[in-house]
């Protein structure tokens, strides 16, 4: 007899394991996204703060000499590296604070957009064969499409949406906002 039908007999294998798969689900679902915004301020904080430390950031001559080629040569390193340090403090400094996250989410798409440029500023230091063999540069670039989609994850609770793990619930709270739209 299974655990649904027989509240008195002692419960399955299966049925504790089931229950266990729902405790940690619902964990995930309760602090994921938490986590997921506090380990991207981390990331964002830790790295912004090695950058006002010229020598420290293994990005900083790639990171400059892209600000360089977008303003013509007009922003030099020594101010360009700490402009981009204080600019990522600043998203680690929103996403760990969780305040004022829809701003903190623009300036750190806008500094994602930037990211990506040495690919085609500099495709013979971010490539060993273009566009299939990146780098250790170029790989470094490119994984920021995961930094990118957790953004999007965290930035679908802005306006206080959570995680919904329960299968029933989601379905119910799916057919609510489609009705609102």
């Amino acid at each position: 007899m299974s655990d649904h039908h027989d509240r008195h007999s002692p419960p399955t294998f299966a049925g504790r394991l089931n229950r266990l798969d729902t405790a940690i689900v619902g964990w995930f679902g309760r602090h994921g996204i938490t986590l997921l915004r506090l380990s991207l301020g981390l990331v964002f904080f830790w790295f912004g703060i090695l950058k006002f430390f010229p020598g420290l950031s293994t990005a900083e001559g790639l990171a400059t000499r892209t600000i360089s080629v977008l303003t013509f040569g007009q922003v030099p390193a020594p101010v360009s590296l700490p402009v981009l340090a204080l600019w990522e403090c600043l998203i680690g400094l929103g996403l760990l604070s969780g305040r004022f996250l829809r701003a903190t989410l623009l300036l750190l798409f806008a500094q994602m957009a930037g990211t990506f440029l040495p690919l085609l500023f500099f495709p013979s230091e971010t490539f060993k064969i273009f566009p299939f063999v990146p780098t250790l540069e170029g790989q470094y670039i490119i994984k920021n499409v995961v930094i990118i989609s957790a953004a999007l994850v965290v930035g679908s609770t802005a306006r206080g949406g959570r995680l919904i793990t329960d299968r029933r619930a989601a379905r119910v709270a799916e057919d609510i906002q489609a009705h609102r739209s």
